[in-house]
């Protein structure tokens, strides 16, 4: 399959014999070298004027995933393309327009999010696509206001989508990747332009100057700028700078970094000759080019900025800055004002020596070394970590190399001494003591202290904080509590966290029948109750107890009559705390399943429901009540929920019903099925 099925018949057919001659890949031209062609090497572009791209070289890179579109329709490659880099420092919405040279030409484009990833890994991560335009339409393309869509996929059947889409949102702070691609391979270019969003991606930042250094020889100048601006801007001839006392002049002006890219924030200055010692400072002219030094909006840095700097007399650098120390050590880190030769730091660490409080060993030096082999700084490493509290001093002496350390002007540094302390480590480990309640616990936790500490940080989670050595909580729940503590004695810190738990929880309860049947036992169920040790009472409500856990059967007393019986049950633990429930039991008159021929449901207490009664030992039972025209007025398998005489809430005429009962007899396992009527009395 072609790249773009928009082509013209023609176009097609041509590729269509290349393809069956050839055996066709899907790509036309050469891999792209070219600066600014490929994703990593980007142009640097921003809201201001019109970026002009004269002429288009025939490449093409890697074939473009663009989301919602078919693959198997359209393929889509980054032909003849330049890529495009922009910073949004107000989010809103882009816009923007691609003007072909050649009107004839089609020009297709996507954006995409490359905040914090490869630019190189834009070919597959559809996640970042921003927005996209693949029409097969010639002429200008970019964004409008009132085009529909973000993403327009290529032409497919005849039908050419708009050539512009939608104005996209972008956010402040994120980068942005912009490819352009020739898909009409014709190597004219385009004038690219923004505008017509609310967004902005011109860099507040105006061009400065930000600091100079000099090399050794102070016959260059090492300047940083304060952000990366255009390295086709800087004179290479050193025309951009005013001449020094003296008529020194720079003869040469190399920026670091423009064989990669079109963007730098660091150039060398070459001088005539070397400056004596003294305080200068470095300021530009519009040099030989016509300006001083253009950001990306071609904004240049004024002729009256200047940075000072000062050019010192050759001599060593010295040993006078160690970086703070941390909690207990295994290693020191000391800082040089100048860059200090690897070569000349000794890796057994023999170019230092360490006193102190108690014996340390040292067992090695190392730098971190730059591509030049040089270092800003040198570790010195220990056999074993500094643990305790004491005084050091770390001495610079003569290595088994036979020098100290030598910076990047060759000068040695002459022996000389730093100093530093360190405090004991710290063990955040606490104890805790509970207080128990039936209502409430109180726990005491508390720190040993010692080692320094001077802070205490507490966390209850839920039940508050505290920053004393010792703190007291009051918890009104039982169950696992959570307790963090952090101490410092301001060097070191610890962390330690433990789980309390509060095993007083005491709640009552247990299952019972509510009906029991003459001469049938009583059988009781207590829930679990484990976090203590505990005492039990049951108390049947006919003057028998039981001191057990789970106590034997009862049976109740015969009676001719219903009676009703209270099961209470209480639960004491190790500390004195109890908790009781009580419940309701029924000894029925009999178990014998009856239903009543009339009832009266006007709310007196007597006889305002009716059911099967005493239907205790039955399974599968089911009651239905129909009224006189066979319409189903009531249902139910539970014969403790009988019919209250009314519909939807509706109170029912007194009239004549028929109800049916069918059930299963646990007795003598037989399935039994009744029917009768009765009357409603109002």
């Amino acid at each position: 399959m072609n790249n773009k099925q928009h082509l013209s018949q023609f176009f097609l057919l041509t590729i269509f014999l290349f393809c069956f001659c050839a055996g066709f890949t899907g790509k036309l031209q050469a891999q792209c070298t070219t600066l600014g062609q490929t994703p990593a090497t980007a142009f640097p572009v921003c809201g201001t004027g019109v970026f002009l791209q004269n002429n288009v070289p025939s490449c093409q890179n890697n074939e473009i995933i663009v989301p919602g579109c078919n693959p198997n329709q359209n393929r889509y490659y980054d032909v003849n393309p330049f890529w495009y880099k922009f910073t949004c420092f107000t989010s809103g919405s882009l816009g923007f327009l691609i003007d072909p040279i050649n009107t004839s030409d089609d020009y297709d484009w996507q954006i995409w999010d490359v905040t914090g990833i490869d630019p190189n890994t834009v070919y597959s991560n559809t996640g970042r696509v921003v927005a996209a335009n693949w029409s097969g339409l010639t002429g200008q393309t970019g964004t409008a206001s009132n085009a529909s869509s973000l993403i327009e996929c290529g032409s497919y059947g005849g039908n050419n989508p708009p050539k512009y889409s939608r104005l996209p949102n972008i956010v402040a702070g994120k980068t942005y990747l912009l490819m352009i691609s020739n898909f009409s391979n014709s190597q004219k270019g385009y004038k690219l332009s923004f505008g017509g969003g609310t967004a902005v991606i011109t860099d507040p930042k105006e061009p400065l100057m930000q600091q100079v250094r000099t090399n050794c020889a102070a016959n260059e100048l090492r300047l940083k700028l304060n952000k990366k601006m255009k390295c086709s801007s800087i004179a290479a001839n050193g025309s951009d700078v005013v001449a020094f006392p003296g008529n020194i002049t720079a003869t040469n002006m190399r920026p670091i970094g423009c064989n990669s890219s079109f963007e730098t924030d660091s150039v060398v200055i070459t001088l005539s000759q070397p400056l004596p010692p003294g305080n200068y400072a470095l300021q530009l002219k519009n040099g030989s080019d016509g300006n001083t030094i253009l950001d990306v909006c071609d904004r240049s840095i004024p002729t009256t900025n200047t940075v000072p700097f000062t050019v010192i007399a050759l001599q060593p650098t010295a040993f006078d800055s160690i970086a703070p120390v941390s909690c207990a050590p295994n290693s020191v880190r000391f800082v040089f004002k100048k860059l200090i030769r690897c070569s000349s730091i000794d890796a057994s660490g023999s170019d230092f020596s360490i006193t102190g409080t108690y014996p340390v060993t040292i067992t090695g030096a190392r730098g971190n070394c730059n591509a030049d082999g040089l270092t800003g700084d040198i570790i010195v490493t220990f056999a074993q970590p500094l643990q305790q509290a004491g005084n050091f001093t770390i001495a610079l002496r003569s290595g088994f190399d036979g020098n100290t350390i030598v910076d990047e002007c060759s000068q040695a540094t002459p022996p000389s001494q730093l100093s530093f302390s360190v405090l004991d480590t710290v063990n955040a480990s606490f104890t805790y003591n509970i207080a128990y309640g039936c209502q409430a616990d109180t726990v005491l936790y508390t720190h040993p202290g010692g080692n320094g500490i001077n802070s205490w940080q507490w966390n209850f989670a839920a039940s508050g904080s505290g920053n004393q050595q010792q703190e007291q909580i009051i918890y009104n729940s039982f169950g696992t509590k959570k307790a963090t503590l952090i101490v410092s004695n301001g060097f070191c810190s610890d962390t330690s966290a433990q789980d309390v738990r509060l095993n007083n929880f005491l709640q009552a309860e247990f299952d019972v029948n509510r009906f029991i049947c003459p001469d049938s036992l009583l059988l009781v169920n207590p829930a679990p109750v484990t976090e203590r040790p505990l005492q039990f009472l049951w108390q049947f409500g006919d003057g028998t107890t039981s001191t057990d856990s789970l106590p034997l059967p009862h049976l109740y007393p015969s009676n001719t009559n219903e009676v009703k019986y209270t099961v209470t049950y209480t639960i004491t633990n190790d500390l004195g705390c109890s908790s009781s429930i009580s419940k309701e039991v029924i000894q029925l008159r009999t178990c014998r399943i009856d239903v009543p021929t009339a009832f009266t449901p006007n709310g007196d207490g007597l006889n305002d429901f009716f059911g099967p009664l005493n239907a205790l030992a039955v399974e599968n039972l089911q009651f239905r009540i129909y009224n006189r025209w066979g319409g189903l007025v009531f249902e139910t398998n539970d014969w403790t929920k009988p019919w209250d005489g009314k519909v939807n809430g509706v109170a029912q005429p007194a009239a004549n019903y028929v109800w049916t009962l069918t059930y299963k007899d646990l007795v003598t396992g037989k399935d039994v099925s009744r029917k009768g009527s009765f009357i409603l009395i109002r």
